[in-house]
């Protein structure tokens, strides 16, 4: 028979005041989300460049720091650091845009090998996907040669001779003013300088006046308790800065052996590809994917076998698996503090926002947003959303599994703790405490009797598949014992509900 309801407790639900406000979801909340989203959306050309420079600013601010303990003045310091990072990225650029113009010019004589591959292919094939491919990669050829110039060997070799005709040039011209083709001229060129400059100013204010930009931030958030923001902030901003330079280290020993090994292969521009491997490898998940798939296309045009697309499709797997199973772990983890599903979510949301660039920076602008939401309270709900750790205390986890009757999960979660505690432990720290949540709502009335009936079978279920773990922890502490063979027997039952048989049923099997 269920325990008896007490009067004064049957009509109070939830306060919904023991949950603090900035962990709800709210509908103003929810409209102040969507507001800056579209803000973000909508201002793309003023907060790309900013969200780029703070970035930058983190990643930068140790190696002021390390300037600055050395006896060098502020100023020198920024300009020193500013100078020698965006030197290294102007060389980038450079290197990168050059490789890109080389491989450009080299495209069309890759035609020959991958014709040829395919069209083996369909033979051993007999037609079917491998025809469709070949067809298509002949039409591609073809408007590949019709692209060239006339008098190149490329073209002669794949026009036929009514094709070989010049055709008839046909040139469209417009009346523009002189001013207008000037703008024409210089905006494409003006436009990207114009941003890579104001990204260097910003970024080079913002290291000098960090300190005033630390105080307005913690006026901002909480001056009541200067000591407590202090140290949040100073905790999440070197944790930012360490999420950054980590990575881009781990970039780094990414790259270095992709590039040596494509070059040894003799895959064409491999310093190219090492490069935007080190910039893709930012994009979670897919960069690795992304960055192998040109080379593995080049390695697949540039032989006339397949030993060059079979190395180099090896050397991105052995790369990426002592990468992520080695280096990871052993520097930071292989955390960022973000689950998984977050991060996917994160580059999506932040690719619409902001485009290719959005995709690079979604991991690092995730991991500020959840280090805030860790440290200071007004940004709990990014933390809550994105972070990996549980939200819920083991015992409501598991009260919540039995509610849903998901006997799997909850004997799985439990396993889980009892890798590193004993079964007595476990029961007493989560198991009781799931029991008397579920108890307090059977007495505040909000669980129905069919739901308690429920998630008792499911509890039972749960502590009759931990009876192996019983029979070990037995056999182990007899093994350690003094052997004593008076006989016992003890009968465990339960109370009043099914809840008094689960707690009865734990009892039995601990003792």
């Amino acid at each position: 028979v269920p325990a008896p309801i007490p009067a004064h407790a049957t009509a109070d639900p939830p306060a919904a005041e023991d949950t603090p406000l900035a962990r709800r979801i709210t509908l103003p909340r929810l409209a102040t989300i969507a507001g800056v989203a579209a803000v973000l959306y909508l201002g793309q050309e003023v907060f790309l460049p900013l969200a780029i420079a703070m970035l930058l600013a983190f990643a930068l601010s140790p190696a002021v720091t390390a300037f600055r303990k050395r006896g060098v003045p502020l100023t020198a310091s920024v300009l020193a650091v500013a100078f020698m990072a965006f030197a290294a990225i102007a060389v980038f650029s450079l290197v990168v845009a050059s490789q890109l113009s080389s491989l450009a010019r080299d495209l069309p004589s890759f035609q020959t090998n991958i014709l040829t591959k395919l069209e083996d292919l369909k033979d051993e094939g007999g037609g079917g996907l491998m025809g469709r491919l070949t067809d298509m990669a002949g039409a591609i050829n073809a408007e590949i040669g019709e692209a060239l110039p006339a008098d190149s060997p490329e073209q002669a070799g794949t026009q036929s001779p009514a094709a070989k005709q010049p055709p008839m040039q046909v040139e469209l011209v417009e009346r523009q003013s002189p001013l207008d083709m000037l703008v024409n001229l210089v905006a494409p060129i003006i436009s990207p300088i114009a941003t890579t400059g104001l990204v260097i100013v910003v970024v080079i204010f913002m290291l000098l006046e960090r300190e005033e930009l630390r105080d307005r931030f913690i006026r901002l958030i909480g001056s009541n308790d200067l000591h407590r923001t202090t140290q949040v902030l100073e905790e999440a901003g070197s944790r930012v800065a360490n999420y950054l330079l980590i990575q881009l280290l781990v970039n780094v020993i990414y790259a270095v052996p992709i590039g040596i090994g494509l070059w040894l292969i003799g895959v064409p521009n491999a310093l190219l590809w090492g490069l935007l491997t080190l910039v893709l490898r930012f994009v979670p998940y897919i960069g690795s994917i992304l960055s192998a798939a040109f080379p593995l296309f080049l390695a697949f045009a540039v032989s006339p076998d397949w030993q060059a697309l079979l190395w180099t499709a090896a050397l991105f797997v052995v790369v990426e698996l002592a990468t992520s199973n080695i280096i990871e772990p052993w520097l930071y983890g292989s955390r960022t503090g973000v689950s998984p599903l977050a991060i996917i979510v994160a580059a999506i949301f932040w690719t619409w926002i902001w485009g290719p660039l959005g995709l690079v920076l979604s991991t690092p602008l995730t991991v500020c947003l959840v280090v805030l939401g860790r440290h200071i309270p007004q940004f709990e709900l990014f933390d809550i959303l994105f972070g990996d750790e549980p939200v819920l205390a083991p015992q409501a986890r598991l009260y919540q599994r039995w509610l849903a009757g998901d006997a799997l999960e909850s004997t799985f979660r439990a396993e889980e703790a009892l890798e590193e505690a004993w079964l007595a432990d476990y029961y007493r720290e989560t198991g009781l405490p799931a029991l008397m949540l579920a108890q307090a709502d059977w007495a505040r009335g909000v669980l129905t009797t069919t739901q308690e009936e429920r998630l008792a079978q499911t509890a039972l279920a749960m502590v009759t598949d931990l009876a192996s773990v019983a029979e070990d922890e037995r056999t182990e502490a007899e093994a350690e014992a003094e052997p004593d063979t008076t006989p016992r027997r003890i009968l465990c039952f339960g109370g009043r509900s099914g809840l008094d048989d689960v707690s009865a049923a734990m009892l039995a099997q601990v003792l």
